[in-house]
């Protein structure tokens, strides 16, 4: 049965698995320690090949905005969790669906339109780890 409370625990969750994500895409900013970021976009574009490169200034700058982006959104879903959920469970669970979803089509979209269809199972399994329990309301 799923409550209140584990909602609660599982938004700090889905607030890790975003915002982790934020760092790895910032050290792509920088040639020195682009090597995370551009093993990540190797990885979600399987087979790890090696095409995967941080050379351009336009990569590392569009790295530097979906880090900052992935990071903001896992704050914003932690400070949820902590500061609003009590008052609006059901909304906060809501949005944080809607908004993951959201995600997941657009990206998964993107992911098949530039040649990456591979990423798509990634973005299921990172959909159903993010997600969880939200699926469901929670027993009062």
């Amino acid at each position: 049965m799923m409550s209140h409370q584990f909602h609660k625990f599982w938004l700090k969750i889905t607030a890790i698995v975003v915002g982790s994500f934020g760092p790895v895409f910032f050290l792509g900013t920088m040639v020195a320690t682009a090597e995370p970021a551009r093993w990540t976009l190797d990885l979600l574009s399987w087979p790890i090949d090696g095409a995967t490169t941080y050379a351009s200034a336009d990569t590392r700058f569009l790295s530097a905005l979906t880090g900052g982006f992935l990071l903001g959104w896992g704050v914003m879903i932690w400070c949820l969790s902590v500061w609003a959920y009590d008052k609006a469970p059901e909304a906060i669970r809501k949005s944080v669906l809607i908004g993951t979803l959201s995600w997941f089509v657009l990206d998964s979209a993107g992911s098949i339109a530039s040649g990456n269809a591979s990423n798509v199972l990634f973005n299921v399994l990172i959909l159903l780890l993010a997600v969880g329990p939200l699926w469901r309301s929670a027993k009062a």
